[in-house]
């Protein structure tokens, strides 16, 4: 339990990110590829079926002991938060109503985000942006960890902890790293989900609120579901950044496994990103993936060689501003 990382760095790599080349070569050898692109006309459907459940759970749970309300919010309601946070994900992307419907895909995200119990959709979106146009770019990217993370999270017992507070880091980082002005989306998103807590308060007591919060909070942090944060971009493997899971949790997860694949052609709905895989295999049979995101979970905490510094990191000629 003792060993510490053996990184006192990121990976600093002085070329493009792969996906914008991939993305040419595999259009011009399979334009088929640009028809799957296009809302998705089940997710919406889906969405709202989850919302319902966990408003169902949350009525269900009022009356259990905590000791019972923490463990669901852990083995269920944080499976199904931490599934719609990736609905979410698929949101961003318009995927729910098109591009040419840009706010009806704001608003649904911001009803996507109810059960989640915490506001962030909207902000999540803001950000997003630029984790895809400039990925591992330094003070671009906010999904890469800060260097003090690298630093002081180097050791088995510090990277559970690290593990733990995912879900605080998410959120300081950003005002850190690539503080951006708050928006009137984001009002009204915080508006909308300060209204459902209270409501759900008033009817049920805290008891489901706390479900609701606690869920989210525990299934980022370490949960089974949580590995994609890791799986995702971490350098499980010297030259990669990129790395796609294909295994059981896709079902809940709207395919955010296929990682590789999504940065690609980030415009295709998560439900379609196997066909891109079986349309263009040639391109990403050979690249590593996962297969356990248990397994990524434990590698990290307990390989030296992984940890918050197994980023690469990119600098952009670009201004924060633009």
């Amino acid at each position: 339990m003792g060993n510490q990382v053996t990184r006192d760095d990121f990976e600093w790599v002085y070329t493009d990110q792969p996906h914008t080349e991939r993305r040419k070569e595999i259009l011009a050898k399979y334009p088929e590829i640009k028809k799957l692109m296009g809302p998705d006309p089940q997710l919406k459907w889906v969405v709202s079926l989850m919302v319902l459940t966990q408003l169902v759970a949350c009525y269900l749970v009022k009356d259990l002991p905590w000791k019972w309300v923490f463990f669901w919010a852990y083995a269920f309601g944080g499976c199904l938060n931490h599934s719609m946070t990736l609905a979410i994900h698929d949101i961003s992307h318009n995927v729910a109503f098109g591009n040419k419907k840009a706010k009806w895909n704001r608003f649904f995200g911001m009803f996507a985000n109810l059960p989640v119990g915490v506001p962030y959709a909207t902000s999540f979106k803001k950000y997003h942006v630029d984790h895809h146009r400039y990925l591992a770019g330094d003070g671009l990217d906010v999904d890469v960890p800060t260097a003090f993370e690298g630093r002081f999270f180097h050791s088995p017992p510090r990277k559970i902890l690290w593990l733990f507070l995912q879900p605080i880091f998410y959120v300081l980082r950003p005002l850190y790293v690539n503080p951006k002005p708050f928006t009137a989306l984001e009002v009204i998103n915080f508006a909308m989900q300060l209204a459902y807590d209270l409501l759900i308060y008033s009817l049920w007591g805290p008891k489901p609120v706390f479900y609701m919060i606690a869920g989210s909070t525990l299934a980022m942090g370490i949960h089974p579901i949580s590995g994609h944060f890791i799986a995702e971009h971490y350098m499980y493997l010297k030259g990669y950044d990129t790395f796609s899971y294909y295994g059981p949790l896709n079902w809940l997860t709207f395919n955010v496994g296929y990682h590789m694949e999504h940065h690609d052609f980030p415009s295709i709905p998560g439900s379609k990103l196997p066909l891109v895989k079986k349309i263009a295999a040639e391109y990403y049979d050979h690249l590593p993936y996962h297969t356990s995101w248990v397994c990524v979970l434990w590698d990290f905490v307990f390989c030296d060689s992984l940890g918050p510094f197994a980023r690469v990191k990119r600098k952009y000629k670009v201004a924060k501003a633009e």
